[in-house]
């Protein structure tokens, strides 16, 4: 099913008699395998406002994620939370939604500076699973009516409600960039360093590690990243050489490929994102016996490519974070539970959250089990 517009898609769910499975653009086939017709959001398309001036976007959440993009970038803006592509890492296609960005949480490595989606996100309007359409927060960010209920809809996996429009506060794209690398790095010295960088006064925007080494990121006006550009690499210099690539091209380049975890895409295997304590990496690293890892946000977000069919929560033992398993096959996602379980009070909190806007439970049910 294939709704036009918000109501017609109020209209499928409250006569739905039988689970629907949400979909936006199927780049994000994350969860446990569940049944069910198949409701696409992408006909719910379109930006409704947009007003560079006041920073403020507001689109249908079936609009292509590349038409926001574009739409932005010829007014010399951007979302802050850079929002990632993970098609090739995924093993998917289709064309990414904004709603389905929302959905999902996505952010990418600016998420240190600029906060993640739901931190950028001011307003949505979606459909509950009674098929009662709510609205919830504004176009400005002093607006904190129903601001909780805004965040708490980013991130549930279309568990909660079915988004049609979203509201965000965006920011301007910097007139410059560079990117300091410690080329060769290992994961425990390039975590120590990233802390000191992001610690500094300097404004790291992207602290990232890989096989290639420690990358980190600033972005602003000429003079200024060129300015912290010299003195982070005074700071950086105890942990080795430091090569400073500068450039917004080269950049943009080099953090698509970071956001995007390019390095893991195409790679057979399995692929968990471990959420944790920066400090915590080095060690959580160690355990996983991982073929391939990648971080990011200083250490905080840690992409691990395993064996098929690996349990890597029960590898790790108890750890102070959380471990999705964003890609398996179906038997696996089946036999293992793709998002970490919730410690009982939370789960409690969780199961009441969805009887309140699904009390009929045929909204992606079982999905986020």
């Amino acid at each position: 099913m294939r709704p036009e517009d918000e109501s017609e898609l109020a209209e499928v769910v409250r006569g739905a008699s039988s689970p629907l499975r949400i979909r936006g653009g199927g780049t994000r086939e994350v969860g446990r395998p569940i049944s069910g017709a198949v409701v696409e959001t992408g006909a719910i398309s379109g930006i409704t406002l947009y007003e560079p001036a006041a920073l403020t976007l507001v689109a249908r959440a079936g609009t292509p994620l590349a038409e926001v993009v574009e739409a932005l970038a010829a007014e010399g803006q951007r979302l802050p939370f850079e929002p990632p592509d993970w098609r090739a890492l995924l093993g998917t296609s289709g064309e990414s939604t904004i709603g389905g960005v929302v959905a999902a949480n996505a952010s990418g490595p600016r998420r240190i500076m600029s906060g993640a989606c739901r931190d950028s996100l001011i307003g949505v309007r979606f459909v509950d699973g009674t098929g009662a359409v709510i609205k919830n927060g504004g176009r400005v960010m002093k607006n904190v009516t129903g601001y909780d209920l805004v965040k708490l809809l980013a991130g549930s996996w279309g568990t909660l409600g079915v988004l049609t429009e979203v509201s965000f506060k965006v920011l301007p794209v910097p007139e410059s960039a560079a990117t300091l690398l410690l080329p060769g790095i290992g994961v425990a010295p390039a975590v120590t360093a990233l802390a000191a960088a992001i610690g500094s006064p300097f404004e790291v925007s992207g602290a990232a590690w890989t096989e290639e080494g420690a990358q980190i990121r600033i972005e602003g006006f000429a003079a200024s990243v060129a300015y912290r550009a010299e003195r982070l690499q005074a700071l950086l210099a105890p942990f080795g050489e430091v090569v400073v690539e500068a450039g917004r091209d080269a950049s943009d380049t080099r953090w698509a490929g970071l956001r995007d975890v390019a390095g893991l895409a195409g790679r057979p295997g399995d692929i968990w994102r471990v959420s944790v304590k920066p400090s915590d990496a080095p060690a959580l690293v160690a355990r996983m016996g991982a073929e391939a890892v990648a971080l990011d946000w200083a250490g905080g977000l840690v992409w691990a490519l395993t064996e098929p069919g690996t349990d890597l929560r029960a590898r790790l033992g108890g750890f102070a974070g959380h471990a999705t398993l964003m890609r398996a096959a179906p038997e696996t996602r089946a036999r293992i539970a793709p998002f970490q379980p919730e410690p009982p009070a939370i789960a409690a909190i969780a199961t009441a959250l969805r009887a309140r806007f699904d009390p009929r439970h045929i909204l992606n049910p079982g999905l986020m089990d």
